[in-house]
């Protein structure tokens, strides 16, 4: 990547993202989604993402969109990629966290984070970023608790 000065509004663009993530109903959503949903298949996801009577459909697709929003302001230029790199890695730990299931998510889901894999393929920086957080989520999945079935959806760790 080519390296380039960010701009005052790169700055304000970074730090409202920053502000959009710390709202209370974003916080609740981005916990559950970065440490207890942990699904073993695409049926596990789509358990969750296709059933509007889940509790948690609405966070996981608060989360999701949000970091593909986020991804696509830099891939059209809105966001400098150097400084959104620096700024965020919670983007990329979607893309990790999903990557073992990600051509079943897909089949179903073609467009399923794809801003944010698009965004790891286009800037060396965003790969890199992609790689250290693949390496910590690998870790962080060997090291969960045996899996337990608590309401037809799967959770780390397990509720009480």
């Amino acid at each position: 990547m080519e390296r380039m000065l960010a701009t005052p509004a790169d700055a304000e663009i970074i730090l409202r993202l920053y502000e959009l993530r710390t709202e209370a109903v974003m916080r609740q959503a981005r916990a559950w989604v970065t440490g207890e949903f942990w699904p073993a298949t695409a049926e596990d996801f789509f358990a969750v993402a296709e059933n509007p009577a889940d509790p948690h459909n609405a966070w996981l697709r608060q989360v999701l969109t949000y970091w593909e929003m986020a991804a696509a302001m830099v891939l059209h230029g809105a966001v400098s990629a150097e400084l959104f790199v620096d700024c965020n890695s919670e983007g990329f730990f979607m893309l990790a966290k999903f990557a073992p299931i990600l051509d079943g998510i897909r089949e179903k889901n073609p467009g399923f984070l794809m801003k944010t894999a698009e965004l790891v393929n286009r800037f060396s920086a965003a790969s890199l970023r992609y790689e250290a957080v693949l390496k910590n989520v690998e870790a962080r999945r060997n090291s969960l608790p045996a899996r337990q079935e608590a309401h037809g959806q799967y959770s780390y760790p397990p509720k009480p």
